[in-house]
C-alpha cells in the first residue's frame, strides 16, 4: 500500500485531497484525480513517502492532509474544470507564455485543449516564438555578420576614454564603422567599395588570356600594370585592416568578428604568395613545390568578393540567415542524402542489366540522384530502362518536395532579417 494511501485512510474521509492552492483551498474526491493520473494531482495519490509528496507541492500538513501549492489561485479554478469535464480552455488575458507554464506544471497536456481552443494555442504559441526568435536576433546581431554598430555600447565608451588617445581613435572607429556619420565617413566607405569592386574587376581581367605577358624566353610572366593594380589594392586593404585594428575598442572582439576574419583572409595570400616567391628564386629541390602552393594562395583572392559584405545589407542578412537556418539548413543535407542513398541504390539495381546505360556502379548513382534530386539535370547520365526512367521520375518529384520543406523558413527568416537591416542602414544614414 503507498504511503499517500495511507495517509488518507488515516484521515476522518479517506475519498478526498484537501488542495490549497494560493490561499484557495478545494476537496477534490480520488475518482476524480484518477481519471487523469499522469498530472501532478493524480501523482499526489501514488506517492511512496512525504519527501515524494514535497517534490510534487510546495508544502504539506499531513494533521490536516492539505497539499499546498504556490501558484495562481486564478489560474486553479480553470484547472478544476478541467478535472470536472476532461477538457482545457484558453485564459483570457493571460499571456500563451504564461499558460504553457501553468499547463506544463499542473501536467495538463496539449491534447486535452478543447476544440474550440486548440487551433487558437497552436497560432498564438507560433506567433510567441517567433518573437522569441527575434529578440534573440537583436541580442546575437552585435557578435554576427548584422552590421557595423551603429552606435558605442556603454562599455565601447568606457574602454575608450581609459586607454591612450581614446578621443582620437573613437572619432576614427566611429567614421570607418558608421558610413552614416559624416560626409568623410561615407567618402571613406565609397572609397573602399570602389577599391573593392576594382580588385574584383582586376582578377577577372587577369585571368584572360589576352592580358597574359611571356618574356623572351617565352615563359609567362605577370603583367606590370595588373600587378601594380594588385599590389596598391592589397596596400589600401592592409592599411585600412590596421587603421581599424589599431582603434578598434576591444582587439579581441575585432579578430572574433566574421567580417573582420574575411578581411584578414583578403589580403594574408598575398603577403604569403610573396614570401613564397622570394623563397623560390633559389634552387632548393625542398621548394619544388612552392609553384603549386602560390596558384591556389593566389586562387584565395577571391575572397576579396566577400568584403562587399561590408558594404551590402543583402550579404549580410544571407549570412546571418544561415547563422539562424543552421537547423532548416541540417534538415535540408539529411533529407537530400536519404533521397540520394535511396534512389543510387533503385537506380543501381533496375540500370545494372543494360549495356546501354552509365548507371553502372552505386557512386555514379549517387551523382545521378544528386542532380536529379536538386533538378540541375546534367543529362551527363541518365536511364535508359523503362524502370530506370519511373524511378528517375519519382526522384526528381521527392527531390522538389524535399528542397521545398525547409525553404519556406530560411525564407521567411530571411525576409524579416533583410527588412531590419534595411530599417537599421535607412536609420544610419539619416543620422
Amino acid at each position: 500500500m503507498m504511503y499517500g494511501q495511507i495517509l488518507h485512510q488515516q484521515s476522518a474521509d479517506n475519498s478526498f485531497v484537501n488542495v490549497n492552492v494560493g490561499g484557495f483551498k478545494q476537496r477534490m474526491e480520488h475518482s476524480v484525480l484518477k481519471r487523469f493520473p499522469r498530472t501532478r494531482l493524480g501523482r499526489l495519490l501514488h506517492c511512496g513517502s512525504q519527501e515524494a509528496i514535497l517534490e510534487l507541492c510546495d508544502d504539506f500538513i499531513a494533521s490536516e492532509m492539505e497539499y499546498y501549492f504556490d501558484r495562481s489561485p486564478r489560474f486553479f479554478s480553470h484547472v478544476l474544470n478541467f478535472y470536472l469535464t476532461g477538457k482545457m480552455h484558453l485564459v483570457d488575458g493571460l499571456c500563451i507564455v504564461s499558460f504553457h507554464q501553468e499547463i506544463e506544471y499542473w501536467g495538463i497536456e496539449e491534447q486535452h485543449l478543447d476544440v474550440c481552443c486548440s487551433n487558437k494555442f497552436h497560432e498564438l504559441t507560433g506567433l510567441a516564438e517567433e518573437n522569441c526568435w527575434d529578440r534573440r536576433s537583436d541580442e546575437l546581431q552585435p557578435d554576427g555578420l548584422d552590421s557595423p554598430a551603429e552606435e558605442l555600447s556603454e562599455d565601447d565608451e568606457a574602454t575608450f576614454e581609459g586607454s591612450w588617445c581614446g578621443d582620437i581613435r573613437k572619432n576614427i572607429w566611429i567614421r570607418l564603422e558608421n558610413p552614416g556619420y559624416s560626409p568623410a565617413a561615407k567618402a571613406l566607405a565609397v572609397a573602399s567599395l570602389g577599391v573593392v569592386l576594382a580588385s574584383i574587376i582586376a582578377m577577372c581581367i587577369h585571368s584572360m588570356t589576352d592580358f597574359h605577358q611571356v618574356d623572351l624566353s617565352e615563359k609567362e610572366i605577370e603583367n606590370p600594370l595588373l600587378t601594380f593594380f594588385e599590389t596598391f589594392c592589397v596596400l589600401f586593404f592592409s592599411a585600412e585592416f590596421i587603421l581599424r585594428l589599431a582603434t578598434a575598442p576591444s582587439a579581441r572582439k575585432f579578430l572574433r568578428s566574421p567580417l573582420n576574419v574575411i578581411d584578414l583572409m583578403s589580403v594574408a595570400p598575398f603577403y604569403v604568395t610573396v614570401a613564397c616567391d622570394a623563397m623560390s628564386e633559389g634552387e632548393n629541390t625542398e621548394l619544388e613545390n612552392v609553384g603549386k602552393v602560390v596558384q591556389i594562395l593566389r586562387l584565395m583572392r577571391v575572397f576579396r568578393i566577400l568584403k562587399l559584405a561590408r558594404h551590402s545589407a543583402g550579404l549580410r542578412s544571407l549570412g546571418v540567415t544561415l547563422r539562424h537556418s543552421a537547423h532548416e539548413v541540417g534538415q535540408l543535407v539529411l533529407f537530400l542524402s536519404v533521397g540520394i542513398s535511396v534512389f543510387s541504390a533503385l537506380i543501381y539495381f533496375v540500370e545494372k542489366e543494360s549495356q546501354e546505360s552509365e548507371l553502372q556502379t552505386v557512386p555514379i548513382g549517387w551523382w545521378w540522384a544528386t542532380i536529379s534530386m536538386t533538378t540541375v539535370g546534367y543529362g551527363d547520365t541518365c536511364p535508359v530502362t523503362p524502370a530506370g526512367k519511373l524511378i528517375g521520375t519519382l526522384c526528381i518529384v521527392c527531390g522538389l518536395l524535399i528542397v521545398a520543406l525547409p525553404i519556406t523558413n530560411i525564407f521567411n527568416k530571411f525576409s524579416k532579417i533583410y527588412a531590419r537591416q534595411r530599417h537599421i542602414v535607412v536609420r544610419q544614414s539619416d543620422n
